[in-house]
């Protein structure tokens, strides 16, 4: 693994460089939202527009300028070709628009995702939301996490104490009676639907405590999400109550609750 990459994981320089890219990819998606835009189906029925593809060539050419040589693993590549037979010792994940659903209909809970996995354990991440002009990422081991609108200073932002009456983030796709049971399942007695990886986020900046889920997502759905919260003090948990793992079978998650303080 090149020196660089390594040297700027523990500066904290990389997730500087994340965030740049993550934030160009925002200014090309961001003339398609609301502008209608046409989306295809992909073969798992799933939508893709041309800002999820052009968000993605673009990410793929500037990491590759920078840390070249290190394996990647974006969706709509996966979705074209296929994810990699195995996941190799150092990996991106990509998600150059989640929420994609939602961003065809205009709301604004839509993100660019880029993280970086060390065997197994997601060690970096970048989560921006362009319609909103706001970034989330990890710092160097041990910093925490940080949020900047575009073109400002970082803040820092962390998890907070877990209050009385906790608040969970859910899936706009559950019904309300499903939504209902998850949340209190997991100790909250109020909820509130969004899409995305920035219920990770929001919960990393102390606003809401838990984010459940049952259905099945893919690993770019949560890495950069799962970095920048657990860099905010947070956790993400597997059903078998260990930390959420990257480079599965088919780079597919089952259950997971994510955790703020």
């Amino acid at each position: 693994m090149s020196s660089r990459l390594t040297s700027d994981l523990a500066s904290g320089a990389l997730t500087e460089a994340l965030a740049d890219i993550a934030e160009d990819a925002a200014r090309v998606i961001l003339p398609y939202w609301r502008n209608g835009v046409v989306a295809e189906a992909k073969a798992d029925d799933s939508p893709v527009t041309r800002a999820d593809r052009e968000a993605e060539a673009l990410i793929l050419e500037r990491l590759e300028a920078l840390y070249p040589g290190v394996q990647t693993v974006a969706e709509e590549a996966a979705a074209a070709d296929g994810v990699p037979a195995e996941a190799a010792d150092w990996f991106w994940l990509i998600d150059p628009l989640d929420g994609t659903r939602g961003f065809i209909e205009g709301r604004e809970s839509y993100t660019v995702n880029i993280a970086l996995v060390r065997r197994g354990a997601v060690v970096a991440g970048v989560v921006t939301a362009p319609a909103t002009a706001t970034t989330w990422r990890s710092g160097k081991p041990g910093e925490g996490a940080f949020r900047r609108r575009f073109g400002e200073a970082w803040q820092a932002v962390k998890v907070r104490n877990r209050p009385a009456a906790p608040m969970a983030l859910l899936s706009h796709s559950m019904t309300d009676e499903e939504a209902d049971r998850l949340a209190s399942r997991h100790g909250c007695v109020q909820w509130q639907g969004t899409d995305s990886s920035l219920k990770f986020c929001l919960i990393a900046e102390g606003r809401f405590d838990a984010y459940p889920r049952t259905g099945p997502t893919s690993e770019w759905d949560t890495a950069a999400g799962q970095a920048v919260l657990e860099a905010a003090g947070g956790r993400v948990m597997a059903e078998d109550g260990q930390p959420l793992r990257y480079g599965k079978p088919c780079f597919a998650n089952g259950g997971f609750v994510a955790l703020g303080g």
